[in-house]
């Protein structure tokens, strides 16, 4: 069974009288353990489909199903448990709490679970070490590099253990060297963990890391192609 199968999404903005398409009949099968890379230029869709995935956004026809269920009609609640569960997001202005902790921060999806204060701790500290944050816990954010803070919203996306995640031009403030740091890090997610990774960008170098390329233009797929390593 796929993980996720879109069905005809379309996405429909209105202005007054103007509807506008950002996504039109799109139609994709993604099975678990992929690494996928999600590009197109600006205005294509890419991130109103990346939206729609993450349960961020609804779609206004279509299905999307994922493990076997459609979201597509869910309300509000029901998203925000499935996002919490199933999703783990990055983003590329790191989205920490200035003034939390990199543990604290780390913590924060197992709140919306209701986990336990000892069990938050201790699940925290493992996922600050997965990310090689060990020793780094008690840090706020302005006293860690931008890498080091990529890492932490990394954690963060690891903690609830979900079997996915998606990230938003996660290297988009970050150097090369570091930029190439965190995409070494999604792939030994991906191969040593099985977890899909859905990574949106624009760089060409940074797609490369992926094993499947899906192109967007004009709300539309154009392209959906096997590449990068091998």
């Amino acid at each position: 069974m796929a993980l996720i199968e879109t069905e005809h999404i379309t996405k429909t903005y209105r202005l007054g009288d103007i509807a506008l398409n950002a996504l039109n009949n799109v139609s994709i099968t993604i099975g678990k353990g992929e690494f996928i890379a999600i590009m197109g230029p600006s205005g294509s869709g890419k991130s109103t489909f990346m939206n729609i995935l993450g349960c961020l956004d609804k779609p206004s026809e279509g299905k999307y199903i994922l493990e076997g269920i459609d979201v597509a009609k869910m309300g509000r609640d029901e998203l925000a448990a499935i996002r919490n569960k199933e999703i783990g997001f990055v983003f590329q202005g790191f989205n920490l709490l200035p003034r939390t902790s990199a543990l604290e921060n780390v913590e924060l999806p197992m709140l919306y679970a209701g986990v336990s204060a000892k069990e938050r701790k201790s699940r925290a500290s493992e996922a600050l070490a997965r990310v090689g944050l060990a020793g780094r816990e008690g840090h706020h954010p302005n006293q860690l590099s931008g890498g080091q803070q990529q890492r932490v919203a990394v954690a963060r996306a690891l903690v609830n253990n979900a079997p996915i995640i998606m990230a938003d031009e996660p290297t988009g403030n970050l150097d090369t060297k570091t930029s190439e740091e965190i995409m070494d890090l999604f792939v030994q997610l991906n191969e040593e963990s099985s977890i899909t990774i859905i990574l949106v960008t624009h760089e060409k170098d940074i797609a490369e890391y992926s094993r499947r390329r899906i192109l967007f233009r004009d709300g539309i797929v154009v392209g959906d192609e096997v590449s990068g390593r091998s």
